[in-house]
């Protein structure tokens, strides 16, 4: 009874500070914040990275606090200091989750979210690392989410430091690079191109993964003979549902997405981020471009099968209708 009446006010006081923050937000920017933690004198990192991690697990704009990371402490420093703080705030909210609410889910979870708390828990680090690199959700949610499953917790805070640690130096160097131009400091066009350099890097990051992880093209019988095997392959299939169910037919156990709303329908597919997927549309045409978003987004196999449901039928394979 103790225990529960615990969570409860936990509960209470987190869900009070979620509010006030996101009330509040508006008031929160950069040289406020700056001339706050230049007050503190020695004690200013550790009460920027105190800071920082309470912001973290109230859902305030980190993008404030690391720019102010980087103009407070420079490019290095500040990058040490907001990604410990940063990672220390996603630490704690995976930990609050963990306590509130695993057990919960554990009983009540079925269906679609268990089969994607499952995909999560079976990648483990591998899942941290590629939605800290390719981020699929908002940072803050995403650190309460993964509290709800079984991760390690060791996995999930060393995955979470290492891989946020290409945005976080880009950030932290653009808050540096905007205090040198407020400043007048010398070298400003360097400083200010090789910020804007950084950002293009963490911008195209996603893109370059993809395409470094992007699987060769599956043909028909390479196909035929995958699912013959009950490989574990996940076969998506990207045309419309009245093509789905049209004179082409289609391949028993696939999953019908249509193009158009893949992107929108991403966290379907994200307990398959490090397994192998199969593009099949009426051709191929559709798949190349659905393989550049998963890839895009940080998809580790993905296979577009050559032909399509054409070929697929003009060798006579078995198709379902209904």
């Amino acid at each position: 009874m103790r225990n529960k009446a615990l969570r409860w006010l936990l509960f209470a006081l987190l869900a009070a500070g979620i509010a006030l923050a996101i009330l509040y937000r508006d008031h929160l920017n950069a040289a406020a914040l700056q001339q706050w933690i230049q007050q503190a004198g020695t004690a200013a990192p550790l009460l920027f990275m105190l800071i920082y991690a309470i912001g973290t697990v109230f859902f305030l704009p980190g993008s404030v606090m690391t720019l102010a990371g980087g103009a407070l402490f420079g490019p290095l420093l500040g990058t040490f200091y907001n990604l410990t703080g940063a990672t220390i705030g996603a630490v704690l909210a995976f930990l609050i989750a963990r306590f509130f609410t695993s057990n919960w889910v554990e009983q009540k979870s079925g269906g679609r979210l268990k089969q994607l708390k499952e995909g999560v828990e079976n990648e483990g680090w591998r899942f941290v690392a590629f939605v800290r690199l390719v981020p699929l959700f908002p940072f803050n949610l995403l650190n309460y989410a993964l509290g709800l499953t079984r991760i390690r917790l060791s996995h999930y805070l060393i995955a979470t430091y290492l891989c946020m640690l290409p945005g976080a130096f880009a950030y932290t160097y653009l808050g540096y690079a905007g205090r040198e131009a407020v400043a007048g400091g010398e070298g400003l066009i360097q400083k200010a191109m090789l910020a804007l350099a950084l950002l293009a890097v963490v911008a195209f990051l996603p893109r370059i993964i993809g395409r470094l992880r992007q699987g060769p093209t599956l043909g028909i019988d390479e196909l035929n003979e995958r699912l013959n095997k009950n490989d574990e392959l996940l076969l998506l299939d990207l045309r419309s549902a009245n093509d789905y169910q049209g004179e082409l037919g289609h391949i028993a156990g696939s999953l019908n997405i249509p193009l158009e709303t893949l992107e929108s329908r991403l966290t379907e597919l994200t307990s398959n981020l490090e397994k192998p997927i199969a593009l099949i549309c009426t051709t191929d045409r559709r798949s190349k471009k659905a393989a550049r978003i998963l890839g895009n987004q940080g998809f580790a196999d993905v296979h577009v099968v050559t032909g399509g449901m054409t070929q697929w039928n003009q060798e006579g394979r078995q198709v379902d209708i209904a």
